[in-house]
C-alpha cells in the first residue's frame, strides 16, 4: 500500500530484449517508491533483460508466446494493486508521476489515466510533432478517449470488467482498449504530466514510415475493428 486509506498501485512492464533500458526504468521506479509492486513480463528475451529485472523485483515472468497485449494482460492478472500502471521498458517517468496519476483517481468515476508522451533528446522536428500529437490526443479525448500504452494507468476493477487488452491486435491495442474502457467510466488525459520515451523506432525505421503505419492502422481500427499490420516487430 502507498499509505493508509490510499489506493495501492502495481506497475506492469512488458519486455523483449530490453537490457539497454529496463534497468534505468526499474531503478527510477524503486527510487520513487521502493514498496511498489513491479511486474515484468518477458516475451522470451535472449539478452540480459530477465537477469536485470530480477535485481529489482521477484515478479518476473517469461512467456513462451509473444504479443504486447498478451504480456500486459498476463501481468495485470497477477497485479494486486487498485491501480495498474502499464509502462514500456524504454520510458522515463518523472519523480511525481505516481502522485499526479493517483490524484486523478480520487474521482470515483475515473477508470483510466494517460498523459503527454515526449521523446528523449528530440530533434526540432520530433519535438514539434510530439507537442502537436499530444495536444491532438488531449482535444480528441473529450469525444473519444485514447490511451498511450507507453504509459497508461487503469483502475484494476474496470480493466478486468472490460476484458483487458485485445490480444488479437498487434498494434493500436492501447487505443482500442481505451475506447472500451471509456464506456464504463472517465479516461483522463493529464496535461500536467509528461513521460519520456526513446525514439529508437523513429530513428531506425524513419519518421514518415512510422507515422504512416500509425495512421493506416488507426483508421483501419476505427472503420473495421482490425489493423492492417499483421505483426508489430520490435526495434532494438
Amino acid at each position: 500500500m502507498l499509505g493508509k486509506n490510499r489506493l495501492s498501485a502495481s506497475i506492469v512492464i512488458p519486455a523483449l530484449q530490453e537490457e539497454k533500458y529496463i534497468g534505468n526504468l526499474l531503478s527510477k521506479i524503486v527510487s520513487i517508491n521502493p514498496n511498489l509492486e513491479i511486474i515484468v513480463v518477458d516475451g522470451g528475451s535472449t539478452d540480459n533483460t530477465v537477469n536485470i529485472a530480477r535485481k529489482f523485483t521477484e515478479k518476473v515472468y517469461v512467456l513462451k508466446e509473444r504479443g504486447i497485449g498478451k504480456a500486459r494482460n498476463y501481468g495485470a492478472h497477477r497485479a494486486s494493486g487498485d491501480i495498474i500502471f502499464f509502462m514500456d521498458a524504454d520510458v522515463e517517468p518523472p519523480q511525481d508521476f505516481l502522485e499526479k496519476t493517483l490524484s486523478a483517481f480520487k474521482r470515483s468515476d475515473t477508470v483510466g489515466v494517460t498523459c503527454n508522451i515526449m521523446p528523449k533528446d528530440p530533434s526540432l522536428c520530433e519535438l514539434a510533432f510530439f507537442k502537436f500529437y499530444n495536444l491532438l490526443l488531449y482535444i480528441v479525448s473529450f469525444l473519444k478517449p485514447h490511451s498511450q500504452g507507453k504509459f497508461f494507468a487503469v483502475k484494476r476493477e474496470a480493466f478486468l470488467k472490460i476484458g483487458g487488452f485485445n490480444e488479437n491486435l498487434p498494434c493500436v491495442e492501447d487505443h482500442e482498449m481505451a475506447f472500451r474502457l471509456s464506456k464504463v467510466g472517465r479516461v483522463v488525459f493529464l496535461r500536467n504530466l509528461t513521460v519520456y520515451e526513446s525514439m529508437r523506432r523513429f530513428r531506425k525505421e524513419g519518421f514518415l514510415k512510422v507515422l504512416k503505419s500509425w495512421i493506416i492502422n488507426y483508421i483501419s481500427l476505427i472503420l473495421y475493428g482490425r489493423t492492417v499490420s499483421k505483426s508489430w516487430e520490435p526495434v532494438r
